[in-house]
């Protein structure tokens, strides 16, 4: 008999009730009584559990009936109307087959467990009921993704891991050789010899696809790119990863307004599609009970109910201001920062989300940032101190997408490359795009970890992606 997925027979069609099925999964839990026992089964594919119901007439009825949590079995048996609160159907099992058992050690067991404890075993982590939930979601906004750019004429790429460029200019990444540690070749100076390494020079992997994508938007148009990014920041916040993966468009003839509406929608889209796909996901994130200083705790993000906050997004205006704008707003709001809003440093988490959750209670788009806190490749605006860069905050996280109008003036970009102290050399082809046939065009960046945690409401970023490396830890 063909297997059926637990999700396939609690959504199925009337035609299944009173009928044999067969399929499989993992022990949730096992109450046993001497006439008959209540298992309950999930096989991944739903949020929802299957309910088996074991008489004790059945054949291999004791074996069965002593499973502990976490045993893998295969189910025959007549799917039937249930009179049980909160479950449609259930099943008058015929035979249960145990496919591997467990034994009394097994860690995940029917009661609450930290976040902590299930990072340290995170190879088990996808059979909770928790990141059930977030590993289908995550999936969804994967599809959804693909389907938004495929819809508005996107094509998209796959830049390189492997790069000889720091796109950040931030100097935090991690280098890829060959060379034996133990032998390294120096050249006359005393330092590596990079030339004599496997690709004849510093290779690193990379922290951005985005100067690869304009080089493939200014020929293709409209293109994005999503692909895993390595920074070696040293950070152990709940916000940061060393291996994240990034959703980037790039778009020829696009300016700063442009490409904020295409963030805009993108966010709307990822949100509206996740509540389409994920009803049963999301309620169960949101309201599930979780531990704070040993007690239950709210729902996530400390608010009462985050799927309100994910509906304010779609419904609330959006609103833009400038960076000038937004640091007289946050200087005049009688608030006591952690940190000062000045005018030339960059907006903080908390200036973030006190824009978007307090002052316009909304989503916001902040532009025209201060061009010494920006990379090199925003593009000037005719004040000589800014750039056409552009932030989209919304409540409960802040900053979700960064981007910015790119420099398409060779000759404005080579003074910013030299003011940075960059390597002009390694820099050759990007400025090329800007002396044959080049066009106003703009891009963005949303790191889908982040994007995740936030329609999740997951409090720390290590539990958005299956097996997380963070300084010190890369163990999975």
């Amino acid at each position: 008999m063909e297997a059926s997925s637990i999700k396939h027979l609690l959504n199925g069609p009337e035609e299944l009730i009173n009928k044999t099925v067969f399929f499989r999964g993992w022990v949730r839990s096992v109450r046993k009584s001497k006439a008959f026992s209540f298992i309950v089964v999930n096989d991944g594919s739903s949020q929802g559990n299957m309910q088996i119901i074991a008489d004790s007439s059945m054949e291999g009825y004791e074996q069965a009936s002593t499973m502990l949590t976490g045993a893998c079995v295969e189910v025959e048996g007549l799917l039937v109307s249930s009179e049980g609160k909160g479950q449609k159907v259930e099943i008058q099992a015929q035979k249960i087959n145990i496919v591997c058992g467990v034994d009394e050690e097994y860690p995940l067991q029917k009661k609450a467990t930290s976040m902590e404890f299930l990072r340290e075993i995170a190879h088990l982590r996808s059979r909770t009921q928790t990141f059930g939930a977030v590993w289908r979601i995550r999936h969804h906004m994967a599809m959804a993704t693909h389907k938004f750019f495929d819809e508005r004429g996107f094509f998209h790429i796959h830049t390189p891991i492997i790069t000889a460029l720091d796109c950040e200019g931030a100097g935090e990444m991690f280098r890829v050789s060959t060379f034996d540690f133990n032998d390294i070749p120096k050249g006359e100076n005393g330092e590596t010899d990079f030339t004599q390494d496997y690709f004849g020079s510093d290779t690193t992997l990379t922290v951005s696809g985005q100067l690869q994508a304009e080089s493939m938007a200014i020929g293709l148009g409209k293109v994005y790119t999503f692909g895993p990014t390595f920074r070696s920041e040293n950070s152990h916040t709940t916000r940061h990863l060393a291996e994240f993966w990034m959703v980037e468009p790039e778009v020829a003839f696009y300016d700063l307004d442009d490409v904020a509406n295409l963030a805009v929608d993108y966010v709307k889209y990822l949100i509206s599609y996740v509540f389409e796909k994920c009803e049963d996901e999301l309620n169960f994130l949101n309201f599930r009970p979780r531990i704070k200083g040993g007690k239950l705790g709210d729902a996530p993000n400390g608010k009462e109910n985050h799927l309100d906050t994910l509906k304010g997004v779609l419904e609330a205006p959006v609103t833009k201001i400038t960076y000038t704008e937004a640091i007289d707003i946050l200087k005049n709001s009688g608030e006591n920062f952690d940190f000062k809003p000045e005018w030339g440093i960059d907006v903080q988490t908390e200036h973030e989300r006190y824009l978007a959750e307090t002052h316009f209670n909304g989503p916001v788009i902040v532009t025209d940032y201060p061009k010494d806190i920006k990379a090199f490749y925003m593009k000037q605006n005719s004040d000589g101190k800014t750039v056409r860069a552009m932030d989209l905050l919304v409540p409960g996280i802040g900053e979700i997408i960064g981007g910015s109008q790119r420099e398409d003036d060779l000759e404005k970009l080579n003074k910013v490359i030299l003011e940075k102290g960059m390597n002009d050399e390694d820099l050759w082809w990007y400025k090329e795009l800007r002396k044959w046939g080049s066009c106003p065009h703009s891009g963005f960046g949303l790191g889908f970890e982040r994007a995740v945690q936030y329609i999740t409401g997951m409090g720390n970023i290590r539990d958005v992606i299956p097996f997380p490396r963070t300084p010190k830890s890369a163990q999975f």
